[in-house]
């Protein structure tokens, strides 16, 4: 190389760190107008959903489907797609800070017995009741998910691993909607049959948390009864957002044992992914080390904005007549879920454990 060409590269940089430059910027370039479309619809739905009580994830993706045209502009597609994937999973891995081992303790044994059960139970039920409804294991699984874990959080996280059809996208945006609307149902209905059922305030706390789908709304329900029920409720319910991690693994392992991984449209994904990893080394790190509250705050503040924009681009990426052909079949799958769960936590408190401190 001569002293001339040499003059020429230290002017211009390096040409493996100028491509990488310009790939970096290039990406940025190509993903940020979807990015921003979604955080748009993102920052609309906290605003509405803080001055007028509606459920921002719902508001999110109800509002997203409308601007569903955006999808096709070639401008926004692969932002969109990328929040639809790449954060959404960002997001989810994030909610393992929020969780702990203490928890477990703090509980009681049978507490958290009742609490494992009624999710795994759930799941079985969706699985062996779907065929009635006229459903195969995907939406079984995904619908029955996100009731018994932690509704559109559960439900966009199993989505991840299930394999793709062509109505992939239609049966999580139909579950979303559907724990959403029965989550905040549940939110007006469940406190006044916790009082009804005689509960005293810690055994409503650990009902509400067990039962009600979505997080917000276990925490409206809890602090609507007490101070006791509502942080009762908030620890069931984060119990069972532990049990994301273990059973989306588990799913992905009979999914490959079943149908395979390239059958499945799974061949390029890792056995366990990468924000199931991250899921459960995040708890590992809340469990073992003192974080500091800001933290732990900061990060459950930044999961719920992924995971709103996640859903936002999910919407955008919905066509809403699309949404009418997973029927009322679907609809009835969901409250049969919910309805079983509400009953299985019922009859677990009132008739298994009647000794369980905190049941009147």
């Amino acid at each position: 190389m001569s002293p001339s060409d040499l003059n020429e590269q230290a002017a211009s940089g390096s040409p493996e760190n100028a491509s990488g430059s310009k790939f970096g910027t290039n990406v940025f370039r190509k993903i940020m107008p979807g990015v921003l479309v979604a955080l748009v619809i993102a920052l609309a739905s906290q605003f509405i959903a803080e001055h007028y009580g509606a459920p921002a994830m719902l508001l999110a993706l109800l509002i997203g489907i409308s601007l569903n045209f955006l999808s096709e502009d070639i401008r926004c597609q692969a932002g969109i797609a990328f929040s639809a994937r790449t954060l959404l999973r960002l997001g989810v891995a994030l909610l393992g800070l929020r969780i702990s081992f203490d928890m477990v303790s703090a509980l009681g044994w049978p507490v958290v017995g009742l609490v494992v059960a009624g999710v795994l139970l759930t799941i079985a039920f969706g699985l062996a009741v779907s065929r009635l409804f006229g459903f195969r294991y995907r939406f079984a699984f995904l619908s029955a998910g996100s009731v018994a874990i932690c509704g559109a959080s559960a439900a966009m996280a199993i989505a991840a691993i299930l394999p793709k059809d062509e109505r992939s996208e239609d049966r999580l945006v139909f579950t979303v909607v559907g724990v959403t609307i029965l989550s905040t149902l549940a939110m007006i209905l469940y406190p006044v049959l916790s009082d009804q059922l005689a509960l005293s305030d810690r055994a409503a706390g650990i009902y509400l948390g067990a039962t009600i789908h979505d997080v917000a709304q276990v925490v409206g329900a809890g602090f609507s009864v007490s101070q006791e029920a509502g942080e009762t409720a908030t620890l069931v319910k984060l119990l069972r957002v532990a049990m994301l991690a273990p059973i989306v693994m588990t799913a992905l392992i009979v999914l490959r044992m079943t149908v395979g991984s390239s059958a499945s449209g799974n061949a390029g994904m890792p056995l366990v992914p990468a924000f199931v990893v991250g899921f459960v080394a995040l708890a590992t790190l809340n469990s073992v080390v003192a974080l500091p509250a800001v933290i732990t705050e900061l990060s459950a503040d930044l999961s719920r904005w992924l995971l709103l924009l996640a859903i936002a681009a999910v919407g955008l990426k919905t066509v809403p007549k699309d949404l009418m052909k997973v029927g009322k079949a679907a609809a009835g799958l969901l409250i049969a879920e919910t309805v079983f769960l509400a009953a299985l936590v019922a009859i677990g408190l009132l008739v298994l454990l009647p000794g369980l401190q905190g049941v009147s």
